[in-house]
């Protein structure tokens, strides 16, 4: 960073968050490790790099309402509440129940009153009643683009979401969504209402 630029918001949440906060205690020596650790019920923490590289894509701003599906043990969750700030809003949203508990008594130890995780509701992905969002961010690989996670979105807003092995960035417009490509990763699949 040159002197007088502003801090980088990405790096500035990696900073304020601590991924240990989010592992269970066995795995907390693997925090530094860039590498998807296991939270148990075939779930993971995710990869820092690809967490990176996915808030990069999703260009959060302080202020923003954000849903964050599948947030695990709340890491992505509380990252996303340290860049959104007290003015914005950040929804997580969860369908293992233990890890709704375990992700809540976690994000508790951070000063983020403006950021919840939630209990999903069964054959419903994220949570329509409290769109439309800024933004989306899915840490699940979907097998195709979820239409009623855009229709969450605003007009103007983006979502970051594994789909068929590439992270995908989509934009809502007043017409069709706009939608970029970028890289292979490999996610655990995204339970997707029947």
């Amino acid at each position: 960073m040159t002197a007088g630029s502003a801090p980088d918001p990405v790096e500035a949440a990696f900073e304020a968050v601590r991924r240990d906060d989010f592992l269970r205690p066995e795995e907390r020596g693997f925090a530094g490790q860039d590498r998807a650790i296991q939270i148990g019920y075939q779930q993971t923490n995710s990869q820092p790099t690809t967490v990176r590289a996915m808030l990069r894509l999703l260009d959060v701003e302080p202020g923003h309402k954000v849903l964050d599906v599948g947030c695990g043990s709340g890491w992505t969750t509380a990252l996303l509440g340290s860049m959104v700030g007290p003015t914005g809003s950040v929804h997580g949203v969860e369908i293992v129940p233990e890890l709704v508990e375990w992700g809540q008594q976690n994000l508790a130890a951070y000063p983020t009153a403006w950021t919840s995780i939630n209990q999903a509701t069964p054959n419903v992905l994220g949570i329509p009643d409290r769109a439309p969002f800024d933004r989306i961010l899915v840490s699940a690989e979907a097998a195709s683009l979820p239409g009623e996670l855009v229709d969450q979105l605003r007009v103007g807003g983006v979502m970051v979401i594994p789909v068929a092995g590439r992270m995908t960035v989509v934009r809502r417009t007043d017409g069709e969504p706009t939608v970029e490509r970028h890289g292979h990763y490999a996610f655990v699949p995204l339970v997707e209402p029947d």
